[in-house]
């Protein structure tokens, strides 16, 4: 049984959600992989115009770790979209193509290119999944796994926290107490999306910016976690408990030892009132980032997010929801020297 939790946390800042088991041997940590922020500039909006951007960004980071992005044992690569803001707000399906295509100029096969959602309904409104009337989507051939159907889950790989989810006590009562406990012990666990780091040579993570409520930004780090993994909801209510679960979860050995980088495009995000999509509150601008460095991205991002605030007569995004400074402490990125460490790309 493998159970995570990153116990670093426990020691600096909160109580403990769980340890890594004794028995369990521990996975090597994660290549150091660079900490830039390439910045490639857009025309539009268009495959064409992501096509040329998002080779240049992949060739910088491959330059930068030495080798290219060829297939390795697996053969396989993952892409965990964002589609849970519904349309208008979804990774946007030119980005995920351009992606595809500079994955199979490197030699993968389209049947070994798979992206990864939560919800079949907004997979299917965003144009992921086919459409129920015309039966056509752009990514035939590409195997989707859907995480709520919970067929890519596996037992032996959850993330434990002390935090349940609502249970009815009145149901459990004539259960027995040995039922009473297994679902406890099953209301605290959030079991990962396996494919992504036991299938695949590498994932890329393809988030879309939002502020939140109980999380602060919702971008490159919960796209890697709470949306990636079951029973999470009960993270989203409360601001106390949120933050330390994102960083936890994206401190996980196995799951960054495949996470390659993250590719946002910032062809829209939502400055207020997010996650939920409202036109009146997005924004677009013609840049897409790549990085390795969750922390790097979603600090740039909030810094957008407050200056869109600030502009449009809102309160910044409150600064006692720590969500990227417990990422920090957990050396999942870094937010220093931002300026510093963005380098144009010209595709």
């Amino acid at each position: 049984m493998r159970r995570f939790a990153a116990f670093a946390l426990f020691s600096v800042l909160l109580s403990p959600a769980s340890v890594l088991k004794a028995q369990d041997a521990a996975a090597p940590a994660a290549p150091q992989l660079p900490g830039t922020v390439w910045e490639a500039k857009l025309n539009g909006f268009t495959l064409a115009d992501y096509k040329p951007e998002v080779e240049a960004l992949l060739q910088q980071f491959e330059e930068a770790v030495g080798h290219r992005l060829v297939p390795g044992e697996k053969a396989k690569v993952g892409l965990k979209v964002y589609t849970d803001s519904g349309p208008g707000l979804a990774t946007p399906v030119p980005l995920v193509q351009a992606v595809i295509a500079a994955l199979r100029e490197r030699g993968y096969e389209r049947e070994n290119i798979f992206l990864v959602g939560m919800n079949p309904l907004r997979l299917r409104f965003t144009g992921y999944l086919p459409s129920l009337i015309t039966g056509e989507s752009p990514f035939a051939g590409h195997p989707i796994y859907v995480l709520e159907s919970g067929s890519f889950y596996d037992p032996q790989w959850f993330y434990d926290s002390p935090l349940p989810t609502r249970f009815n006590p009145v149901f459990l009562a004539d259960k027995g107490e040995d039922a009473h406990q297994a679902r406890l012990e099953a209301n605290r666990r959030s079991f990962l999306a396996t494919p992504l780091f036991l299938d695949a040579d590498f994932w890329i993570n393809l988030p879309v910016y939002t502020d939140h409520p109980t999380i602060g930004i919702n971008g490159a780090l919960v796209n890697a976690t709470l949306w990636n993994a079951s029973n999470t909801a009960r993270f989203f209510s409360n601001p106390n408990n949120a933050p330390a679960a994102v960083a936890e979860m994206s401190a996980i050995p196995e799951l960054r030892q495949t996470w390659l980088f993250t590719i946002a495009s910032l062809q829209h995000y939502q400055f207020v009132g997010g996650p939920a999509f409202n036109s009146l509150y997005t924004v677009s601008d013609r840049e897409v980032w790549l990085s390795a460095d969750p922390v790097a991205l979603d600090t740039l991002m909030l810094d957008r997010i407050n200056q869109h605030r600030r502009q449009a007569g809102f309160p910044i995004v409150s600064e006692e929801i720590r969500t990227l400074e417990f990422a920090e402490v957990l050396s999942v990125g870094s937010s220093s020297n931002l300026p510093q460490r963005i380098v144009p790309v010209d595709g």
